[in-house]
């Protein structure tokens, strides 16, 4: 389960530097700077489902201090 959180993470990243990518390279015009954006929200509400799933049954518990 960690493993897939840290991909997860790193496709966020990624799709994150992209959109600043095109947004540099398309000077604001072109629609890839959007969906690469639109494809990090999918990625991160994602995440955030699957980690309440995993809390929920119980795959995840939380860490004691």
């Amino acid at each position: 389960m960690r493993i897939l959180i840290y991909l997860v993470l790193v496709l966020i990243l990624l799709s994150l530097g992209s959109a600043l990518v095109y947004l540099v390279r398309d000077r604001g015009e072109g629609e890839r700077a959007i969906r690469a954006l639109t494809w990090r929200i999918g990625l991160s509400l994602g995440l955030f489902i699957l980690l309440m799933a995993g809390h929920y049954l119980g795959v995840i518990s939380p860490a004691a201090s």
